[in-house]
């Protein structure tokens, strides 16, 4: 048993959505769950900015290119601001992540004749906020209709944002947004909301996996500004880490997806953690699903050692990408030594591809 050198790097979770929110037992929950904007992580840091000195990731340190505007300069002692980093704007995946979201935004709100094409400058004085919020929670809100001053916006995203809260929390979602963000058209907390309620209301649209952006935190601590970079992660970290309860949803449904085609061989599964690791039931199911026989002499049927595991892991793997699968994030070592997650994500891909075939 060696270990993954992944599985030491854990990282300070100091804001995460921790429930994926009454979510049914259902393939259009899985089917939902590919991926989002859940947590932050937080970055190798420039300076020790963490008063606790959590045991940061190794993430490259701040960019020299980062512009600090002189606004930023302006801030009160121990106050923070949070701002994109600009290269993360033209990446594709977060490019895809708004054009998803918004699209979304303008098909729920069409009968309102509301047409959203930029998330910071049409979100940020709540008239959108609060059509979307009323469309998807079925309930009016009390506020005025048209509001121009800035202190009509705030009192109206005061309102929308309590209503959201409210509804939010008890499923143990981490709050990441506020008026005053919202209001200063900061991206990023109006991403963690759009993103919440999306999941929340379980809105029929794929959020794209593995889209990591970095964002730079800018403090003032004694005087003097501190930058540090956070990232954003995955959907399948947030449910792995934050929402036991889901967790259990989605392997059920990946365990009775398997057995459909594991029991035509006679074969059951019962535990998802340890049964895949030699590979052997991978390549059998890569087999069923795409219905060819596997040769014996291609792989170990009966594997004694790591590396003939490894072999196995990667061969499925292989048969993953002949059948027109992305090459897995995971490693096939990982998934050798029982790594859940790495596991997971396997198996997962293999659900959305194939869950509809008999």
């Amino acid at each position: 048993g060696k270990t993954s050198p992944n599985r030491g790097a854990h990282v300070s979770h100091d804001a995460e959505p921790a429930s994926l929110a009454k979510m049914k037992k259902d393939e259009s929950f899985l089917g939902r769950l590919g991926g989002t904007l859940a947590r932050k992580k937080k970055s190798k840091e420039v300076s020790d900015l963490h008063e606790e000195g959590k045991n940061a990731i190794n993430a490259p340190m701040l960019p020299t290119g980062v512009d600090i505007h002189p606004e930023d300069t302006l801030l009160e002692e121990n106050t923070e601001r949070i701002m994109l980093d600009p290269t993360s704007r033209e990446n594709l995946k977060f490019k895809d992540l708004l054009k998803v979201l918004i699209d979304w935004i303008n098909s729920e709100l069409e009968e309102d004749r509301i047409i959203v094409k930029d998330l910071e400058e049409d979100c940020y004085d709540g008239q959108v906020l609060q059509k979307l919020f009323e469309k998807l929670s079925g309930r009016k809100l009390n506020v005025a209709e048209v509001t121009q001053s800035e202190i009509g916006q705030k009192q109206k995203l005061q309102t929308v944002l309590e209503a959201v809260n409210e509804l939010l929390r008890p499923h143990g979602w981490t709050i990441e947004w506020s008026v005053d963000s919202i209001h200063s058209k900061n991206l990023v907390a109006i991403l963690y909301l759009l993103v919440a309620l999306a999941m929340h209301f379980q809105a029929p649209i794929r959020l794209p996996e593995h889209v990591s952006v970095q964002v730079v935190v800018v403090k003032k601590r004694e005087g003097i500004l501190q930058t540090a970079l956070i990232q954003f992660i995955d959907a399948f970290d947030t449910l792995l880490d934050h929402a036991p309860d889901k967790l259990n949803v989605v392997k059920t449904s990946l365990i009775t997806f398997v057995n459909k085609h594991l029991n035509k061989l006679n074969l059951e599964v019962t535990e998802l953690e340890s049964q895949f690791a030699d590979g052997v039931y991978l390549i059998l199911l890569m087999g069923l699903l795409e219905d060819y026989f596997v040769p014996l002499y291609n792989f170990y049927l009966t594997p004694e050692s790591f590396e003939q595991k490894v072999h196995n892991v990667s061969f499925a793997f292989e048969l993953m990408q002949d059948g027109g699968l992305k090459k897995p994030k995971a490693r096939p070592e990982d998934v050798v030594n029982l790594n859940l997650k790495s596991t997971l994500r396997v198996l997962y891909n293999l659900f959305t591809n194939y869950k509809n075939s008999e």
